[in-house]
Order: C-alpha cells, then structure tokens, then sequence
C-alpha cells in the first residue's frame, strides 16, 4: 500500500516572502499548519553554495520555491544543489517551483555559433533529480518541450483579467490591449479576449541588440484607455517608449501589465518619468525597495495561485483549471470582485 506523503515546501534565497506567503495559503486551504522546511542555504566565502536541511524529508513529496532571477547563475546554482541535498535525502518526488524562468530568453539560436541556454538549463534541472516543474507565464512555450519532465505552465492573464475588470469597473469597453512587439501578439490577445476589448500591436525594429530605431503602432488607440502587456520587463526601455508612442497617436491613458518585474538598471526611474500611469507587476520576482516605493507601480500577489497549484498537484487534480478567471476568483477570496 502507498504511502500517503505530505507536501512540504523548501525554500532558497531568490524570493522568501513569495515561498512564505505560499505556506500561508496553504496552511489556510488545508486547515492546518504548513511552515517552510527547516535548512540553511549559504555561501562559504568563496562563494560557493551549501545546503543543509535539518528536517527529515524521508518519502516526502518536496516543493522548491525559487525564482532564477537576478543574481540567475545563483539561484539557479542555489535550485541545483537544494535538489541533489533533497535526493540524497530519499525524498520521494521533487517538484521545483520557478515562478520566473531565468534564461528562458535564450530559447532559440538567433544567429550562428550562439547557445540556446533555456536547453540547457532544462537538461541541469533534469540531471539534477528535479521530477517536475511549476512555473510562470515562460517567455517561449515551446520551452516545455526542452525537458523530459513534466512542466506545468501556469498564466498571469487569469489574475490580470480579474484585476483589470476590478480597477477598470465599467470602463473596459473603452480599453485596448497592446503587445509591445509582434511576438507577443498571442498573449495580448488572450487578455483582450478575456475582458472584450481590442487588439494592437506596437511593431518595433532594432538597429542593433538593445537598440530600437523605429516604432509603428498597428491599431486604432485614439481615445482608447491602453494596457501594454508582456512577460518580461527588464529595462522598461520598451515598454516606456511605447507608451511614449501610444500617447502620442492618442490614447487618454497608458497602463501596463507584465508578468516578470525584472526591472534591472533605470528601469525604476524610467517608469517613474514615463507616460505609463500604471504599471502592474506580479511578485514572481521578489519587488526591490525602488520597486515598492514608485508611486505608479502596484504589485499583484500569485501566492494563492502557487498554493492551489501545488496542492492540485500533490492530490493528483487539474491544474489547467487555474487557467480560468472563474476558477481563481473563489481562491482571491473577494480580492477581485468580478463586474
């Protein structure tokens, strides 16, 4: 006969307060308490990492939480090693919880004698012992298909439906959704078509890497209440030139939705000068102070998410269902209040 394990949660350096606020929902879905595996995740002063866990996790189900974000080669190093203590722990199943994909940018070869890293980083966490992998909004789909693991892709959109239709009651008719660029079209469409509303497209050309020479908007935006929507916003140069761009063919307001807040160099100050007067983030990446301190940034948990996420996965039920605005609702408890 089975034995029936418990999901236990671990957690590494990259997002804390996303990994404790997990445990808290599922400790409030499950009626009992549920803490963070007890363990050290440190440096020795050569920067190399160790890990040491102090609890039995003997036949356990395990969940990693942590993000590859910024320092990526260490928290990704962090993820590797925090996996091997757990399989020379004989646990039962890892699962690692990567709310932000590092590397997931370099999926492809863009020109010759350049790696496609998302490929290997899939083979390292494969090699590693990792059994499965829950994530967010990865920056390519085809991604999924780098590892010989289960993946399950879970989707901002959801949450970014309910938040819009909270904070824009009544005014989505006047709103169009923006993919900053042509290969984002999929997703800006499955946000316009889960709150009814128009599609355009900002079509930008790059003179060189990290340069853009020209920006076209495609679409009718005048008068028009516009949300950008991305995945990832690193610089936030396009993103802010963009809603430069939009004012400027006429919208009345320029708001902005991405999934991974990596917001690194000017990105703060940049979007604080900017035309955006919103910009929504998820805490997939743990906010900087820089972050939490701009007056038009917000941050949008997806702890509740994550939490039903895992549980879904350790009773062995769906977790497509969370693809669903009308399936999250319920788990926001009243957070959103749909129109």
């Amino acid at each position: 006969m089975p034995v029936q394990t418990e999901p236990k949660l671990i957690a590494g350096n990259s997002n804390l307060p996303l990994a404790k606020a997990v445990a808290r929902r599922m400790a409030l879905h499950r009626g009992v308490a549920v803490d963070l595996v007890k363990a050290r995740v440190e440096r020795f002063n050569d920067q190399e990492i160790f890990v040491e866990v102090y609890e039995n996790v003997r036949g356990e189900d395990m969940f990693i939480i942590q993000s590859t974000s910024n320092p990526a080669n260490d928290t990704l190093m962090e993820l590797l090693i925090m996996t091997d203590a757990l399989r020379r722990s004989s646990a039962h199943r890892i699962t690692a919880v990567v709310p932000y994909f590092g590397y997931a940018r370099q999926d492809r070869r863009a020109k010759a004698r350049t790696p496609i890293s998302a490929k290997l980083v899939a083979n390292l966490m494969t090699t590693a012992g990792i059994d499965r992998v829950l994530t967010l909004d990865l920056h390519a789909a085809q991604i999924q298909g780098f590892f010989d693991i289960p993946v399950d892709n879970l989707y901002a959109a959801p949450i970014f439906a309910l938040d819009i239709e909270h904070h824009f009651n009544g005014r989505t008719q006047e709103m169009t959704v923006v993919s900053p660029d042509v290969g984002g079209v999929a997703r800006a469409r499955e946000l316009a078509q889960r709150i009814g509303c128009g599609l355009a497209i900002v079509d930008k050309r790059r003179a060189r890497p990290g340069e853009i020479a020209e920006m076209t908007v495609i679409g009718d935006v005048k008068d028009q209440i516009c949300v950008i929507v991305d995945d990832i916003a690193d610089t936030a140069g396009t993103l802010v030139k963009a809603a430069e761009l939009l004012t400027e063919q006429g919208a009345k307001e320029v708001h902005a939705y991405i999934t991974h807040g990596v917001m690194s160099g000017p990105a703060v100050e940049r979007v604080k000068g900017s035309r955006l007067k919103s910009l929504v983030l998820t805490d997939s990446i743990e906010p900087t102070q820089a972050v939490k301190d701009c007056p038009n940034i917000r941050i949008v948990p997806t702890a509740p998410m994550f939490a039903q996420a895992i549980l879904n996965i350790w009773n062995g039920t769906s977790v497509s269902s969370l693809f669903e605005a009308d399936s999250l609702a319920p788990i926001y408890e009243g957070m959103y209040t749909r129109a």
